[in-house]
């Protein structure tokens, strides 16, 4: 069994005493707060009043994070080539042209009735120890001084910034249309696992007369992609011009596939506690540091931990003294590409039902490092920013995006939900929650669950939201969805609720085109169903065992199939395929870092991936078309495609057993000759390797300092446990929060690799081991535990 509880230290804890408590003076405060940071680096702050909670979580953050802080400041800013030079030009004007342009006083009063002074409180906070930091730039984090900057004052207008959303599909009706335009839409809906539907002519992908499919090669997305791109450091350009150019397109793949989570929530009934209980473990890019970051907040009218990204104020997910929630994607569908015919007299008109209509048309400036700033021009159509203009053909390409609404920032709304206490003040905080698209679930004390959808959902009569449109006036949105009208349940008869981004919608929802066509493998949610329906009663053990767990559904299916084929294959068969069979005959499906017969799996399973993708995706669609979902290659080797061959039961058996081969082929050479030693998880294979942004920037005693691992990990991207499909696990869970209503200090929780982003923290890596083991640390919520696992106590005072 996994461990429940892993609890890290060297040599013995020592409590906190007067020998590690400090008191800072801060202008700004209004009244003295109290920080108690954990010994796992969590940091439960203790104020008087909303401001001063809200800028003391602000100052914390920047404390531990700042220079993460400050590559977001640049990024939603569109100043990184100020920093980094012109090869971040197509970055920042990307930023600046999909900034949020509406009503700023509108926009931060939507997330709670006393956002706007959260949200400037909690930019007092970064800013204060921003100004602490330049004036004494001797204590700066590392990374300023490597790159010779200084960290920038933050503006109410970052934290609202949606450059770091999960936003929604733009790049795939682009691809779509491309796909139709090549092989015609009956391929795509064949290819692509589209659902649910009614017919098989659902989803409707024909494109518009006036959309030119012939045009769609270009590069229409380019300043859209610029900006939605990580940021990578490339030390000088002498270098940069030997790195290959990032590849938005596989990156997008890798998100696409990999970015997910899985939450679940259980009544009492199925609980031994007798009290609901509820999961959550979102799957993010894993860094150093980690997206997430941890936080308790206690003022009056507040009381709530968990975690958050570090740039927003409140808790995305977590707890308070009532009620609990969690998070994962539901995929709601709020981008459109429009295509519009422009004036041959005046390049800066476009035809709307019928007339010539004016772009909008901005400049700005942007300062590149060692050059004169650049002069650049934004253009704007009713629906939103202009991201391609074709003069040669009188044509123009814009992105209506539902996020540039007034309240889609990002998480902000959580801020209502932080102090909910029932189910139904939960559901109105929710209708506040625009971006992103969310499965969010609930479990409180006093024995209710529930579950509710939400995000900014137009709504769509006309067409499906999965192809480009033309901009004339025939295609519009007819307003957007009420969240409350997102699929919903409240105490279920089943007694539980499981999301793994998976379809949860009927196939006769209304208004269909509001929301998304494609979903992710539902394997994740059916073995958490298949746990919580074994007849016992759960218990945090239970869920931390289940959150981590490595059983692999499609290798349940497949393992038969091949063993099968391998025995019609007997006589033929290697001494080497011979044990690998008997490995897997005697497997029991999961993906553990010490099994043989994982490793030999998920190689076969790769290479069959590989060979059913060439032999069912035409040559001519696979740049637009990089992945064919599991679900299509399961059900097409189950039942044999008659691409296989002509005797497609022989054929597919052939290529089960040619793709066993060709993974114990690719094995020896990557662990050896030596079957016995190629256990799934170790260095060679699947692991966990964490490298600083800054690594190749700095010497060898400070890389050593700021890059972690590798340690050895188990599963891969489509089990419970989702460790990404990359040997180097570059995907997945670094956070994870676990909970039982019954007793708030029962919480367990992870974060890896630490809470600080400072390598010479005792917080910045500190985690890491115990993440990789799937471990957890009790997270307390009373105070008195809290001071028994203090190890340093702050009293910010007011200047």
């Amino acid at each position: 069994m996994k461990p429940f509880i892993m609890l890290l230290a060297v040599g013995v804890f020592v409590r906190c005493t007067a020998s590690c408590a400090q008191t800072l003076t801060i202008k700004g405060l209004q009244q003295p707060v109290e920080v108690i940071r954990d010994r796992w680096g969590i940091s439960h702050i203790y104020a008087q009043n909303d401001h001063d909670l809200f800028m003391a979580q602000g100052y914390v953050a920047a404390s531990d994070r700042l220079f993460q802080l400050e590559i977001w400041r640049r990024q939603a800013t569109g100043t990184v080539a100020e920093l980094l030079g012109k090869k971040e030009l197509k970055r920042d004007i990307g930023s600046r042209l999909f900034k949020f342009r509406g009503n700023l006083t509108t926009e931060l009063a939507h997330y709670h009735p006393r956002s706007a002074l959260i949200i400037n409180a909690f930019v007092e906070g970064i800013n204060a120890y921003i100004r602490e930091m330049r004036q004494t730039p001797e204590k700066l984090p590392f990374e300023f001084k490597v790159l010779n900057t200084l960290p920038d004052y933050w503006t109410p207008e970052i934290v609202i910034s949606r450059h770091q959303g999960l936003l929604s599909n733009v790049k795939d009706e682009l691809n779509n249309a491309r796909i139709v335009q090549l092989v015609g839409a009956e391929k795509l809906r064949e290819l692509q696992w589209f659902h649910p539907t009614k017919t098989d002519n659902e989803p409707d992908l024909s494109l518009d007369k006036l959309v030119q499919g012939e045009d769609l090669f270009q590069p229409i997305l380019e300043l859209y992609e610029a900006f939605r791109a990580p940021l990578k450091f490339v030390k000088d350009d002498k270098k940069a011009s030997r790195t290959p150019a990032f590849d938005f397109d596989s990156w997008y793949e890798e998100e696409k596939a990999n970015v997910g989570s899985n939450n679940w929530i259980i009544s009492g009934n199925r609980a031994q506690s007798g009290y609901p209980m509820l999961a959550n473990d979102p799957h993010r890019a894993q860094s150093v540091p980690s997206l997430r970051y941890w936080v308790h907040l206690h003022a009056p009218g507040w009381n709530v931990v968990g975690a958050g990204e570090p740039s927003l104020p409140g808790v995305s997910i977590g707890h308070n003294q009532v009620a609990s929630w969690g998070l994962t994607i539901f995929e709601t569908d709020n981008e459109d590409l429009y295509v519009y015919e422009t004036n041959p007299q005046n390049p800066n008109q476009y035809k709307y039902q019928g007339k010539w209509e004016n772009l909008k048309i901005l400049k700005d400036t942007v300062n590149i490092a060692g050059q004169q700033p650049e002069i650049v021009t934004l253009k704007y159509t009713r629906h939103g920013p202009v991201v391609f203009e074709e003069g040669g053909k009188n044509k123009l390409y814009a992105v209506r995006a539902g996020w540039l609404e007034v309240g889609c920032a990002p998480y902000l709304a959580s801020l209502r939900m932080n102090q909910a206490r029932t189910w139904e003040e939960f559901r109105t905080a929710c209708s506040f929650s625009r971006i992103p698209g969310e499965n969010m679930i609930y479990a409180d004390k006093n024995g209710h669950i529930g579950w509710q959808a939400v995000g900014i959902s137009p709504i769509r009569k006309n067409w499906t939201g999965l192809v480009p449109v033309p901009g004339d006036g025939r295609y519009e949105w007819a307003g957007y969805l009420p969240i409350q009208l997102l699929p919903n349940k409240k105490d279920p008869a089943e007694g539980y609720v499981v999301t793994a981004n998976n379809n949860m919608t009927p196939v006769d929802f209304p208004n269909r085109n509001a929301i998304g066509w494609t979903w992710a493998n539902p394997v994740r949610a059916h073995r958490i169903e298949e746990v919580l329906n074994a007849g016992k009663r759960m218990s945090l053990q239970d869920f931390a065992t289940l959150q981590t767990d490595y059983l692999s559904g499609t290798a349940r299916t497949l393992v038969p199939v091949l063993i099968n084929a391998l025995n019609a294959n007997a006589a033929k068969e290697s001494n080497e395929v011979a044990k690998a069979k008997a490995l897997l005959q005697a497997w029991d499906h999961q993906l553990k870092p010490n099994s043989v017969a994982a490793a030999i799996y998920v190689q076969w399973e790769t290479e069959l991936k590989k060979t059913v993708y060439q032999l069912t995706v035409p040559q001519n669609i696979q740049t637009y078309f990089k992945t064919l979902p599991t679900k299509r290659m399961v059900d097409w080797v189950v039942t044999p495609r008659p691409e296989f061959g002509e005797d497609p039961i022989k054929a597919r058996n052939e290529l089960f057993v040619s793709s066993l081969e060709k993974a114990i082929q690719a094995l020896n050479a990557r662990l050896g000759n030596d079957m016995d030693q190629w256990q799934y998880g170790q260095a060679k294979n699947k692991h966990i390797k964490l490298t600083h942004a800054l690594s190749e920037w700095v010497g060898e005693e400070q890389r050593a300092k700021i890059n972690l691992g590798p340690l050895p990990r188990g599963g891969y991207g489509e089990v419970v446990g989702n460790t990404g499909n990359n040997l180097n696990q570059e995907h997945g869970a670094s956070f994870r929060i676990l909970v039982d209503t019954e007793n708030w200090d029962k919480t367990l929780g992870i974060n890896s690799p630490g809470q600080s982003a400072n390598p010479d923290d005792p917080h910045y890596a500190d985690l890491f081991e115990l993440w990789a083991k799937d471990g957890y640390f009790p997270v307390y919520f009373s105070k008195d535990k809290i001071k028994q696992v203090a190890d340093r106590t702050w009293t910010l005072k007011p200047n």
